[in-house]
């Protein structure tokens, strides 16, 4: 365990060098930066996972999309339409907003709320106005999305309809894969989710806060011997005023790409 601005990172793992090594550079990977950063990593092959500030809630961005996806599958018992299944894919694929309304509206926040509820994630707040990416997500709740949707276990929702999911995942368009697949091993399948959305509740005559970039990923990565996900959530990637205020975006993923390659080169080195 070592502290990082008095929260603790801990890591355990069934190789205590390997726990010891992520969280030595999981800390350095994050030393520099002013991002608010939460983690979760889990790897059932080595038996390792990481937490740091778990349980803190963000907004979602378009990480809720998977939630959405989830929630209708649970609610139809996996039949859906072929317009369904249209809107399902921009969603995921292309992270299309209009597509994703039309899916919320259709499946609503009590269905929505009972596949949270019969997934376990039980810190995940849907925004009352019904803005679907204001809802406040933790790192915990969806790394437990990514153990359901890799897992077997048929309760809540099929293998077809987890396959479903990960599999448009695995489709996400070449320019939204980056943060947690950063670094990871080449022979990996990588299913991914990303989200990003500019938004601050402060001061915007402050110099300094010219709108607050909320930037998370997450990913899982399976096939061969893997079976591992990492999820990284951050908020507060700000920049000076002089500078183009997209790079708050671009300064979150870079701290998202920090974490993902300390992980993915202390758990698979060489890959």
């Amino acid at each position: 365990m070592q502290r990082l601005e008095g929260e603790p990172i801990q890591c355990a793992s069934a190789k205590p060098r390997l726990a010891q090594a992520l969280t030595r550079d999981i800390t350095r990977s994050l030393a520099s930066r002013d991002s608010r950063v939460s983690i979760v990593l889990y790897d059932r092959t080595t038996r390792t996972s990481c937490m740091y500030r778990a349980d803190e809630h963000y907004d979602s961005a378009s990480i809720v999309k998977p939630i959405v996806l989830g929630a209708l599958l649970h609610a139809t018992g996996g039949e859906l339409s072929a317009e369904e299944q249209d809107l399902a894919r921009k969603m995921i694929v292309h992270s299309d907003n209009a597509s994703t309304y039309v899916l919320w509206d259709l499946v609503g926040p009590d269905n929505i709320q009972d596949f949270l509820d019969a997934a376990g994630m039980t810190n995940t707040i849907i925004d009352e106005a019904g803005f679907m990416g204001l809802t406040q997500v933790t790192a915990r709740d969806q790394a437990t999305l990514l153990e359901l949707l890799t897992g077997e276990d048929d309760a809540v929702l099929g293998t077809e309809e987890r396959a479903y999911i990960l599999g448009l995942m695995h489709d996400v368009q070449e320019d939204q894969r980056w943060g947690a697949p950063a670094g990871a091993p080449a022979d990996a399948a990588v299913q991914v989710k990303n989200g990003w959305l500019q938004r601050s509740d402060k001061n915007l005559k402050d110099p300094r806060d010219r709108g607050d970039w909320k930037v998370n990923s997450m990913s899982a990565l399976t096939g061969r011997a893997y079976d591992y996900g990492l999820v990284v959530l951050t908020e507060n990637n700000r920049v000076p005023e002089d500078q183009d205020p997209d790079a708050g975006w671009a300064y979150g993923m870079e701290t998202i790409e920090g974490v993902a390659k300390a992980v993915h080169r202390n758990l698979y080195p060489g890959r």
